[in-house]
C-alpha cells in the first residue's frame, strides 16, 4: 500500500519562502518522497522586497540590489536555477564617510567597519589625533568579561571610543539594519566581534589575522559583493518556474492558522476556504504571526517588536554631471553630518552594467531609526532633500533625467538587545505546542538575502526532520 502523501504549506513568498518550496521540492523529487508542497502569498507576485526596473537602458533595483560575495548560499541557490552565467561581481573602488559635513575616504582596508590595516587608520582624516590614539586602546585592553548580550554602540565604545563609533562603525554597521546602534543587538547582528574579542583580546588584532586568511581564499582583487546581470529579480522569476505547476497561490492571505485535534494545521484563507496541512512554515513579517494565530501568547510580544521604514532613490543623469569625487563606489553618512540622506551607491561605478554609455546612476537611501517621517514625504519633496544632500556631497550641477523613489514601510525589523533569548524561548514554546510549525524570515536571523536563504533552506531540513523523511 503506497503511503500516504504529507502537505506542507509554506506562508509567505518572499525570498525566504521560495527559497523553502524549491529547495523542499528538489527534495522530494530527487528522493521520491510522498511530499507535496504548496506556496502561499498574499500578494499578487513573489519576491517581496525583490523589485527590479528596466527603464531607458538602465537596471534598477527598488528593493535590495546585491548579497555577500563571502556567503555562498545566495550564489549557490542562483547556480541551482540555472542563472550561473548570470551572476557578476562588484567592481573595486574607494569607498567614503561623510562625517561632521566632511567627505572623507575610507581609510585603508575595512571588514564590516572595523580597520584591519593601522598605517592607513593612523593617517586618515576622518579622526582626530585623540580619537586614533583611543581607538589604539584596543590593542592593550584586556577583553570584556563574558556575557550573553550587549549593544553594538556599548561594545565599540569600549573597544575603539566614541569618535571611531560615531564617524566610522555606526555609519556602516546600523545603516544595514536602518538602526540604532545603541539599541541594536551585538549577539543577534555581529556576533563575530564579540568572538574575536574573546578569542584575541584585541578586536583589532583578531581581525587583522582573520582577514588576511579571508583574503587569500578570495583573492585580493575580488569584489565583496555579488549580483545578477540583468537584476535580482531574475533570480525569483527564475525560482518560480522551478517550482511546480499549481503549487504556489498568489494573491491570497492567510488570516488564521490553528491546530487540529488530530495533531494537521488548519490555514484559514481570506478566500473562505481552509487547507489542512501536515507542517507549516511562516516565513512573512513578525506582525503577521500575533495577528493569524492570537491564541499563542508566546507570539504577542511580537507587537512590540519595532521595524524601521526605509525608502530607496534612484536618479539617473548625464555621467558629466557627476564628475566630482566619483573615484569611488558610494558613501555613508555618520549622524554628525547634516544629511538626511544615510548613504549613496554610486552605481554605475559599482556595477558598470546597470547604466548605458555616457549615463550615471546614484542609489540614495533615506530612513533609520528615530528619522522616518522623511519617507512619507511625496516623491517630489524626497528628490528635492536628496538632491539638496547630493550638492552638498558631489556638487551635481543638473537635475536628475529621472528618479525613481521606493518606500518600504516598516521593512527593517530591530533586533534589540536580548533579540536571540526573546527568539529562542519563543521556538522553545513553539516546540512544545506547535511541533511541526516553524518560523524564517528577515525578522528573525539576519536581514540579508544569504541569511534569509540560509533560513529558507534550515527550515527544510526541520520540515524533513519532523515528517521523518
Amino acid at each position: 500500500m503506497l503511503e500516504e502523501a504529507k502537505k506542507v504549506v509554506i506562508v509567505g513568498g518572499g525570498i525566504t519562502g521560495i527559497t523553502a518550496a524549491y529547495y523542499l521540492q528538489k527534495q522530494a523529487k530527487e528522493k521520491s518522497l510522498p511530499l507535496t508542497v504548496m506556496l502561499i502569498e498574499a500578494t499578487p507576485r513573489l519576491g517581496g522586497k525583490i523589485k527590479t526596473i528596466h527603464k531607458d537602458g538602465f537596471i534598477i533595483e527598488r528593493g535590495p540590489d546585491s548579497f555577500l560575495a563571502r556567503k555562498n548560499s545566495a550564489a549557490r541557490l542562483a547556480e541551482a536555477v540555472g542563472l550561473s552565467d548570470q551572476l557578476v561581481t562588484s567592481a573595486n573602488g574607494r569607498s567614503y564617510v561623510i562625517a561632521n559635513g566632511q567627505l572623507h575616504p575610507l581609510p585603508g582596508k575595512t571588514s564590516m567597519g572595523i580597520l584591519t590595516q593601522l598605517s592607513s587608520f593612523l593617517t586618515s582624516s576622518l579622526f582626530t589625533i585623540p580619537g586614533k590614539i583611543r581607538a589604539c586602546a584596543d590593542f592593550i585592553l584586556p577583553k570584556s568579561h563574558p556575557q550573553s548580550d550587549q549593544s553594538l554602540g556599548r561594545f565599540f565604545r569600549r573597544r575603539l571610543g566614541d569618535e571611531a563609533v560615531e564617524n566610522l562603525i555606526e555609519p556602516l554597521l546600523s545603516g544595514i539594519y536602518a538602526g540604532d546602534i545603541d539599541k541594536l543587538s551585538l549577539m543577534a547582528t555581529f556576533p563575530r566581534f564579540y568572538e574575536l574579542e574573546q578569542t584575541y583580546r584585541s578586536l583589532l588584532i583578531g581581525m587583522t589575522r582573520t582577514m588576511s586568511a579571508s583574503e587569500q581564499a578570495r583573492g585580493k582583487d575580488a569584489g565583496a559583493f555579488m549580483t545578477l546581470k540583468n537584476g535580482l529579480e531574475t533570480l525569483v522569476e527564475a525560482i518560480e518556474e522551478n517550482l511546480e505547476e499549481g503549487s504556489v497561490l498568489k494573491g491570497t492571505r492567510v488570516d488564521k492558522i490553528e491546530m487540529g485535534a488530530e495533531g494537521a494545521y488548519h490555514l484559514a484563507l481570506n478566500s473562505g476556504k481552509t487547507i489542512r496541512a501536515d507542517s507549516v512554515v511562516v516565513a512573512t513579517p513578525h506582525p503577521t504571526l500575533p495577528a493569524m494565530m492570537p491564541q499563542y501568547s508566546f507570539f504577542a510580544e511580537l507587537k512590540d517588536m519595532a521595524a524601521t521604514s526605509v525608502a530607496t532613490v534612484a536618479m539617473a543623469f548625464p555621467k558629466e554631471a557627476m564628475a566630482k569625487n566619483m573615484n569611488g563606489t558610494g558613501f555613508v553618512v555618520s549622524r554628525n553630518s547634516d544629511f538626511t540622506v544615510t548613504a549613496c551607491t554610486w552605481t554605475h561605478k559599482k556595477w558598470p552594467h546597470t547604466a548605458p554609455e555616457g549615463k550615471g546612476l546614484l542609489r540614495c537611501y533615506i530612513g533609520r531609526s528615530g528619522d522616518e517621517t522623511v519617507v512619507e514625504l511625496s516623491d517630489a519633496e524626497i528628490e528635492h532633500i536628496v538632491m539638496e544632500d547630493l550638492n552638498k556631497a558631489m556638487d551635481i550641477p543638473k537635475q536628475p533625467e529621472f528618479t525613481i523613489v521606493s518606500r518600504w514601510e516598516k521593512a527593517m525589523p530591530q533586533y534589540t538587545v536580548g533579540h536571540k533569548e526573546r527568539l529562542a524561548e519563543m521556538r522553545k514554546q513553539m516546540n512544545q505546542d506547535l511541533p511541526g510549525l516553524f518560523i524564517a524570515g528577515s525578522s528573525f536571523a539576519g536581514v540579508g538575502l544569504p541569511d534569509c536563504i540560509d533560513q529558507g533552506e534550515a527550515a527544510v531540513r526541520k520540515v524533513l526532520d519532523y515528517l521523518q523523511f
